[in-house]
């Protein structure tokens, strides 16, 4: 984004454009995308001065299975050197941890990895246990974010007193996670402002991850940028589950900051997106709108497009009635 200072227009150094295009595109295909599909997002967000790439997650293989789920699912560090060599690049290496799902001694030290970033997925339950991680993971030496999940079913003071409690912790960034991607704008500019006034003064940025169910994940992200957000996620095409998450190509477009670059993004959309349309299937639909409007977790969403059951006013008499 940029912003005006006398007669110069100047760039935001603090935003940080965010790639999870095969983490989050992983929820479609649990993981199985090739090694050509995964490079090809690695060079074309290089080229696209893109700050920082979510190659997968590193989930415990002891904990999930390797022959339902693909390697991006379990992101070793040899499948990762593969795909990035020893990243001689600007752009940084993060991969997701899921609270319940990881080990966290089996993370690297960071000088023994090419990954730069932890970052953490939680429920609010499963506070303490991020709290390990996030330690874990900063006394090894890596950047870390905490992504606070399904924040649209907390209740009364739960959120204000997790996030007083994150923000005592190493973390650095801590994310406004649209979960069920129920929020409107003027929520996400009441929540930036909640995140930001726990996070500045503790030295700490804010990041948003926003769905797009209600197709307003754009909208949402650059809502939260305007009022200090500083890490925009966001996916080639809106690839993510269901409905799909911030498209990049508009977030680039928008913010106008001649360090990115949007043919790279066109041409990879061109030759790999296109015809993986044609194969899997995320955006917009109505399931998603229901459950995104009724603040619901969209695992019903999910099922009726898997099934292709089209009973929408059905699925919304439902979740209605519960």
């Amino acid at each position: 984004m940029l912003e005006k200072h006398g007669s110069m227009l100047l760039a935001r150094e603090d935003i940080k454009v965010f790639d999870c295009t095969i983490r989050d595109g992983g929820l479609v295909n649990n993981y199985h995308f090739t090694d050509e599909f995964v490079r090809g997002v690695y060079d074309t967000c290089v080229a696209a001065g893109v700050d920082y790439m979510e190659i997968g997650k590193n989930n415990s293989p002891t904990l999930m299975s390797e022959e339902e789920f693909g390697v991006w699912n379990f992101s070793k560090e040899e499948d990762i050197r593969r795909i990035v060599g020893n990243n001689d690049t600007d752009m940084k290496i993060a991969v997701m941890s899921d609270i319940g799902r990881t080990v966290k001694e089996e993370l690297l030290p960071k000088e023994e990895s090419v990954v730069d970033m932890i970052r953490i997925a939680t429920y609010i339950h499963q506070i303490p246990e991020a709290i390990e991680l996030i330690e874990e993971a900063h006394a090894k030496g890596y950047e870390t974010t905490v992504n606070v999940m399904a924040i649209a079913k907390s209740f009364n003071d739960e959120l204000d007193e997790v996030l007083e409690i994150l923000g005592k912790t190493n973390v650095d960034v801590i994310y406004i996670a649209d979960t069920f991607g129920s929020f409107y704008p003027e929520q996400i500019k009441k929540l930036t402002g909640k995140y930001l006034d726990v996070a500045e003064p503790k030295g700490k940025q804010v990041g948003i991850h926003a769905h797009n169910n209600i197709q307003l994940a754009y909208a949402n992200t650059i809502e939260a940028m305007i009022y200090g957000t500083s890490f925009l996620d966001c996916t080639i095409s809106g690839l993510g589950r269901g409905a799909g998450n911030c498209p990049m190509e508009l977030l680039i477009g928008f913010l106008k900051n001649p360090k990115y670059k949007q043919l790279p993004v066109l041409e990879f959309i061109e030759k790999y997106i296109v015809p993986l349309e044609k194969e899997l299937d995320w955006g917009y639909s109505i399931p998603y709108m229901i459950t995104g409007q009724l603040v619901e977790h969209p695992r019903s969403a999910m099922k009726a497009r898997a099934e292709g059951d089209t009973k929408y006013v059905e699925l919304y008499n439902t979740l209605t009635e519960k």
